[in-house]
């Protein structure tokens, strides 16, 4: 029989760099998988223009999200489609966490939406499956390292689905996904090179589009935007603190970003735990 389970990847041009490729290669190498990639950048982008208010963006986002996957419905079925078969079922990865901060817990509060809780459209034309849903991060490890996925997998920082839409502060367009992703990965590669990737839970690096400081390079005076970097350890993201990272590898991260990364002019730490601070700024 035709397996069961096509995976569909929504590349929303909200990724890291080299997201796509890993996804694309790893992922489909070590599980053997049928794929579909959809592209919906565009269409993200267009959707986003002009928005600055974070629960908007994780709706619009959410909204998108379920849009692409309806729209990859004819290619999952292929010939399938014309003698009337139809997908019945979604499978997402939600895990616990984003349930309770979605408000789906007893008596829990909205803290943000989810945007595969939360964010998505009433008129869903799915049944909606979520296997790992009652499960914490090291629990969902464990069950992949059962299943023998590599640990490069596995052992990923957790990435949240708006992705970078939710880590600038302002809008979102082109431009400064551009700049974000190439702070992001200068961070990453630091943070991979100084052996500190079991240490920390999760790095995201934010970039504060509507705020400009003055600096200096060269022998210019500088008018570029804050990057932020948000260190956090954790065990399950329920509660979170910051990571106490070596000022030297703080200090090749701020040195790389500010010389690579022409727009940004300043490196900050965020020093907060959670709570009472978000691990993620949106």
């Amino acid at each position: 029989s035709a397996p069961r389970l096509t995976c569909v990847f929504v590349d929303h041009g909200l990724m890291r760099e080299g997201e796509r490729q890993q996804v694309e290669k790893d992922f489909v190498a070590a599980t053997g998988a049928r794929l579909v990639t959809v592209d919906a950048s565009e269409t993200f982008l267009r959707e986003l223009a002009g928005v600055t208010d974070p629960e908007t963006k994780r709706k619009i986002i959410g909204r998108e999200f379920i849009r692409s996957f309806e729209g990859a419905v004819s290619e999952v079925l292929g010939e399938g489609a014309d003698k009337g078969e139809t997908v019945k079922f979604l499978v997402q990865g939600t895990l616990y966490p984003d349930v309770v901060e979605s408000g789906g817990g007893s008596g829990t509060a909205n803290i943000k939406s989810h945007h595969n809780v939360g964010g998505l459209p009433e008129d869903l034309e799915f049944e909606l499956v979520e296997p790992l849903r009652l499960l914490f991060k090291d629990e969902v490890r464990a069950v992949g390292r059962q299943l023998g996925l590599p640990e490069e997998i596995v052992g990923r920082q957790p990435f949240p689905g708006p992705g970078l839409g939710i880590r600038i502060i302002g809008e979102v367009t082109r431009d400064r996904l551009e700049i974000l992703r190439r702070a992001d990965s200068i961070a990453r590669e630091e943070l991979t090179s100084a052996g500190l990737d079991g240490q920390i839970w999760q790095c995201p690096v934010v970039l504060l589009a509507d705020v400009r400081s003055v600096g200096v390079q060269g022998d210019g005076r500088t008018y570029g935007h804050p990057i932020v970097l948000r260190p956090v350890s954790s065990e399950d993201a329920m509660t979170a603190d910051w990571t106490r990272l070596p000022y030297e590898t703080l200090e090749r991260i701020s040195t790389r970003i500010t010389n690579e990364v022409a727009e940004v002019n300043r490196v900050v730490l965020d020093v907060t735990s959670k709570p009472p601070g978000t691990i993620e700024w949106e």
